[in-house]
């Protein structure tokens, strides 16, 4: 059943939400963490979990693999690019010893409700080194029996057989980083993949019974037109995933080096962004995807549609999903976790990584302790992203505020959105029209204490 294009998503509206701005995948985000929070602060903040009514309550894990065997110029991922795949060896040593430190301070098998394989490239490990991953995960931690389980694969080298032994070792989700399908914009970003290489894997994983596939796109790619990208659309119809996420592309070149090897002059304008962003939202729906917020969409059936339909929608590192808040481990370099109100992340390079490790220590690199404001602000900003909704006298019960009083200045600067018909100020209640869910990340903005301080330059654009 297609569902309808909402009045008003026209070029006015799609120019004021397309501003550089955060994903909250987290708040406050991971470029206000400081070294003043580090091993020892997460090691205590472990210590409370374990010792505390919650520490039977499951967690999240999020397991960092950083290697890739090619380049693709667009990533902004922390990756290490090589084709020795020997060095696969050492990291997982690590990773078994930053299970281990885990276990000796929660001092017990803690519950896993979701894990998340990243990168990276997950299966560049081989067949054998996932299976050993798995077992020292499944010595370390225990999974819940509706646990779920997903991992980044590269359709480039995955076979079927690969794919049947992914299945075996537990996990039921995968997503797969497409991209685009044209040649052109293939061989301009550094990843070339037949459009059948993509559909089969999807067949092969429909066929084992994997229980959500999810398929990234992105826009604004180099040599990408309209045209060009009408064309991925309909060959995405065909392939049909249960999950869809629509990036846009963030030409950074001064953070990102791969992004060096973009030639600028291929760059879509701005102009050309918002129509091909217009065209995906009107295709997809079209198609009967179920918009769930930001760039995430889903069909109606899948879990992330029912989760919205609910009012169940959470928010984490990995983007949106139906289970509970949870706290988050992270493991691997660069890995971000959650213990509480306190967020570490760990450090990003591969040696200090593992140097850490071998000296028996947390390889924490910063983090951050959330302060009151930050609480409320957090509490404010997801209701907005995942229910669409913020009841005050619910906000002002749980921090002990006046709701109208404490965001006086954001209720002001949010008028702006309700005239273009993006939202409803309400007596006691902000709540996103279903057009303001195209314009929800610009508007979480507004409630972004730290946001506003600094330039917004160093993020992607909300279009």
């Amino acid at each position: 059943m297609a569902c309808a294009l909402p009045a008003g998503l026209g070029d006015d509206v799609l120019r004021m939400i397309d501003v550089p701005g955060p994903r909250y995948t987290s708040y406050p985000t991971a470029d206000r963490f400081s070294p003043q929070v580090g091993e020892t602060d997460y090691e205590l903040a472990l210590s409370r979990r374990a010792q505390s009514n919650s520490k039977a309550r499951p967690v999240g894990l999020y397991v960092h693999i950083p290697f890739c065997e090619s380049v693709c110029y667009y990533c902004a991922c922390n990756k290490v690019v090589t084709r020795q795949h020997g060095r696969a060896e050492a990291y997982l040593v690590a990773l078994e010893r930053e299970m281990q430190l885990h276990a000796q301070v929660l001092g017990y098998r803690t519950p896993i409700a979701a894990l998340h394989l990243g990168g990276g490239t997950p299966t560049f490990l081989s067949d054998e080194e996932l299976t050993r991953l798995m077992r020292a995960i499944r010595g370390h931690f225990t999974f819940t029996a509706s646990a779920e389980l997903a991992i980044e694969i590269d359709p480039r080298t995955v076979t079927t057989a690969r794919l049947s032994h992914v299945h075996a070792l537990g996990f039921n989700r995968l997503s797969m980083g497409v991209q685009d399908f044209d040649p052109e914009v293939q061989q301009a970003v550094h990843r070339v993949q037949a459009r059948e290489q993509v559909q089969g894997l999807v067949d092969d994983a429909r066929r084992m019974g994997f229980d959500s596939i999810n398929l990234d796109l992105i826009y604004g790619l180099p040599r990408q037109s309209q045209a060009s990208f009408a064309t991925t659309l309909d060959q995405l119809s065909a392939i049909r995933p249960d999950r869809l996420a629509l990036y846009a592309y963030a030409h950074l070149p001064q953070r990102f080096k791969p992004q060096r090897r973009i030639d600028e002059s291929e760059l879509p304008s701005p102009s050309a962004r918002l129509a091909m962003l217009g065209q995906a939202i009107k295709h997809l729906l079209a198609d009967g995807y179920v918009y769930i917020g930001m760039d995430h969409f889903a069909l109606p059936e899948d879990e992330l549609a029912i989760a919205k339909h609910q009012g169940r929608l959470q928010r984490n590192f990995q983007g949106y999903t139906a289970m509970p808040d949870l706290d988050l481990i992270g493991l691997g370099v660069s890995a971000i976790g959650r213990v509480g109100p306190q967020y570490v992340q760990n450090v990003k390079e591969v040696g200090a990584y593992q140097d850490a490790l071998a000296q028996g220590r947390f390889p924490i690199e910063r983090g951050l302790a959330l302060s009151r404001d930050d609480l409320l602000r957090r509490s404010v900003i997801m209701a907005l992203m995942c229910q669409g909704r913020v009841e005050f006298e619910s906000v002002e019960l749980a921090h002990l505020i006046d709701f109208r009083s404490y965001f006086e200045p954001e209720l002001n600067a949010l008028r702006a959105f309700a005239e273009q018909g993006m939202l409803r100020i309400e007596a006691r209640a902000l709540a996103l029209t279903d057009l303001g869910w195209f314009g929800v990340r610009a508007m979480a903005m507004v409630f972004d204490r730290h946001l506003q301080r600094t330039a917004t330059g160093r993020y992607s654009r909300v279009a």
